[in-house]
């Protein structure tokens, strides 16, 4: 009799503990999001976690204590949760739409396009799809989804941008210059956005355009490396715009005075500008810093010859010759080519 009334009470305390399990899940999840509601996210998130261990199934606690992870930027307990979601209910909106957020921030695009591809309802699902397939380099995937987006939502400045890099990728330049537009419009802080749409103008030639962004570059805070000051001074000097041409590569100058390229792209801008003595100011220190510079000592004499001074030139143009017999080869072009 005592042992069966031993058993009788163990199995009246399973039952009572069964019956009370889901109670107490709902009980500790009431109390979790009375505590998000009061923005005590880390609370809340102990509550969820003792709701789920009475009811490991209880799917809105994972995604309630997934959101409040999130609040406090835990973004790897969030991760768990919504995971965990998913796979309890892998039809479940919130769960999707959270996954797809989480895995395009975390780099992880082939998970964020699976995702966001299930979020049919999903308002960022396009912008995460396109951008995905963009960051994995599948550039024709990625323009249908951009223009898309964008035509959701036109004042979404990064995915203007975005486009602008794709079509640049695809080596559709003039595409992509009113995507890179409308980006620096709508988001005026991005300078390396101005700066490189201002380096696509210079590639394209149009120096004046290049010069504009430079300079909008600059007043946004973009960094004055030599790199940039010699971009844009050259822009500058393309443009005809000598005087402050010179002021920003008189800058890289002074750090790289003896540098033979720099002095030779000045020179030739010159010589292309028609600035003839000037161009014969770096053709000269050219040849001091290497006597042996054929091809700089055969501008300048071609250059002489464009001054009027045609034996002055023509001497040193045989000079360079006799030092380099290629160089006689120039002799037969006409026109404003003529020299190197």
């Amino acid at each position: 009799m005592k042992t069966l009334t031993l058993l009788s009470i163990a199995a009246f305390a399973c039952i009572q503990l069964n019956a009370q399990t889901p109670d107490s899940s709902q009980f500790y999840f009431k109390k979790g999001t009375d505590e998000a509601s009061a923005k005590r996210y880390l609370i809340a998130g102990k509550y969820f976690d003792m709701a789920i261990n009475f009811n490991s199934k209880f799917t809105e606690a994972y995604i309630e204590n997934g959101k409040a992870n999130l609040e406090m930027r835990k973004v790897d307990a969030a991760l768990v949760n919504f995971t965990k979601a998913n796979q309890l209910q892998p039809s479940n909106p919130v769960a999707i739409k959270e996954l797809s957020l989480l895995y395009f921030n975390n780099r992880q695009f082939a998970k964020a396009i699976d995702m966001a591809q299930q979020c049919k309802d999903c308002a960022a699902s396009d912008r995460i799809i396109a951008m995905s397939y963009y960051q994995t380099e599948d550039y024709g995937k990625a323009v249908p989804g951009l223009q898309k987006a964008l035509a959701k939502n036109p004042a979404d400045a990064e995915v203007s941008y975005t486009l602008a890099r794709t079509y640049l990728e695809l080596e559709e330049e003039k595409n992509a210059i009113p995507y890179y537009q409308k980006a620096v419009q709508l988001d005026s802080t991005k300078n390396v956005w101005m700066y490189e749409l201002a380096l696509m103008y210079y590639n394209m030639d149009q120096y004046a355009d290049a010069v504009k962004y430079f300079a909008k570059a600059s007043n946004a805070g973009y960094p004055k490396s030599n790199d940039f000051y010699e971009n844009c001074g050259f822009a500058y000097l393309y443009s005809r715009d000598i005087e402050n041409g010179m002021t920003n590569l008189s800058i890289v100058l002074s750090r790289k005075p003896n540098n033979s390229t720099l002095l030779t792209d000045i020179a030739q801008a010159m010589y292309q500008a028609k600035r003839y003595d000037d161009a014969l100011v770096y053709y000269q220190k050219l040849i001091e810093l290497n006597a042996k510079d054929s091809k700089a000592l055969y501008m300048a004499g071609i250059t002489f010859q464009k001054k009027g001074e045609k034996e002055k030139g023509q001497a040193l143009c045989d000079q360079a010759i006799a030092m380099d017999p290629s160089l006689a080869e120039k002799r037969q072009k006409k026109g404003e080519q003529f020299g190197l």
